[in-house]
C-alpha cells in the first residue's frame, strides 16, 4: 500500500505541474493552442513507443467510433480548455476547477443514464456549485495584485476542462477493461493532434520554450499516467482517487512559489470547497 500510495502522490504532482510548465512556455510566446499540440505530440511518441515495444497495439473495429470520440472531446477540447484556463486565469485556477469533474458525471449519469441521485451526490455537487461561485467572486489566479475579478474565458475554459476530464470517468473507465494507457493513449491521441494542427500557429521556440514543452509532455502527461496506473496496481480505484486530490493542492502551493499566483481568501476557501466535494464523490461509491 506504501508504494501505491507513492506512485499516485508523484502522479499528482506530475499532473499538478502542468499548470507551472505552460505558464512557462506562455512566457515565452507561445500560444495555449500550440502548448496543446506540442504536449499531444510529444505524449504521443512517449506512448506510442511504449506500446509498440510491449506489443500493445491492438484495435477492436467496434471501439473505434467510440475512441474517435474520446480522441475529439478527451484529448483536443480538454487540452486546448485547460491551456486556455491557465493563460486566462492561471495556473493554481484552472486545476481547480478541472476537479469539478466528479461533479459534471454525477450530472451527465442523472440526465443521460438515469442514475438515482443520493444524498451525497447532490451533496458533492452542491458544493461544487458553492465552490465555483465562490471562485468566480473572488477573481483569479494570476498574480497575488491581480485577484479582483474573473474574466469569462478563464471561468468557461476552467468548466470545459473539467467536464471534458470527466470523460477519463466514464468513457476512460470503460476502456481501462480492454486496453492499456499506451494502447489508448496510440490511438486517441492522434485524433487529438488532427483536430488542433489546422488551428496551431507557430512561433518561434528558444530552449526555454522548448524544454517546457517537453516537460509539459513527458513528466506531466506520460510519466504522470506512467505513475498512476502503477499505484492503481496496490491501491483500490476509490484510495487511488482520493489521494490524487492531491494534484490541486501541489499545483497551487507550485503556483504561488514558482509563479507568484494566488487567490483570495474567498478563492482558497471555493478551492477546499470543490476538493471536499471531491472526497465525498469518491468515498461514497
Amino acid at each position: 500500500m506504501l508504494k501505491g500510495y507513492g506512485f499516485i502522490a508523484a502522479a499528482a504532482s506530475c499532473w499538478a505541474f502542468i499548470g507551472i510548465f505552460s505558464s512557462i512556455a506562455f512566457a515565452q510566446g507561445l500560444e495555449p493552442m500550440e502548448v496543446a499540440f506540442w504536449r499531444a505530440l510529444f505524449a504521443w511518441f512517449c506512448f506510442g513507443t511504449q506500446a509498440l515495444i510491449l506489443g500493445q497495439t491492438r484495435l477492436e473495429r467496434r471501439d473505434i467510433p467510440l475512441l474517435g470520440f474520446f480522441g475529439v472531446f478527451g484529448i483536443f477540447l480538454f487540452y486546448v480548455s485547460y491551456q486556455y484556463a491557465v493563460k486566462s486565469g492561471g495556473a493554481a485556477l484552472a486545476v481547480v476547477l478541472l476537479y469539478t469533474a466528479p461533479a459534471w458525471v454525477v450530472v451527465c449519469s442523472f440526465f443521460i443514464f438515469r442514475e438515482r441521485l443520493s444524498g451525497y451526490k447532490i451533496l458533492a455537487v452542491v458544493l461544487v456549485i458553492a465552490g465555483v461561485y465562490m471562485i468566480s467572486r473572488s477573481g483569479g489566479g494570476k498574480a497575488a495584485e491581480d485577484v479582483s475579478s474573473l474574466g469569462l474565458l478563464a471561468l468557461v475554459s476552467g468548466l470545459v476542462a473539467g467536464l471534458c476530464y470527466s470523460l477519463y470517468y466514464t468513457v476512460g473507465k470503460y476502456f481501462s477493461g480492454r486496453y492499456s494507457s499506451a494502447n489508448l493513449f496510440l490511438y486517441v491521441l492522434p485524433v487529438g493532434i488532427v483536430c488542433m494542427l489546422p488551428l496551431v500557429e507557430f512561433a518561434p521556440k528558444n530552449a526555454v520554450a522548448w524544454s517546457s514543452l517537453i516537460a509539459v509532455s513527458t513528466v506531466s502527461t506520460y510519466l504522470a499516467n506512467y505513475c498512476y496506473y502503477q499505484g492503481v496496481k496496490y491501491l483500490e480505484a476509490g484510495r487511488a482517487s482520493i489521494v490524487a486530490t492531491l494534484e490541486p493542492v501541489v499545483a497551487t502551493a507550485a503556483a504561488y512559489v514558482i509563479l507568484g499566483e494566488s487567490l483570495s481568501l474567498l478563492g482558497y476557501l471555493g478551492a477546499a470547497v470543490i476538493i471536499t466535494a471531491v472526497i465525498i464523490t469518491i468515498a461514497g461509491k
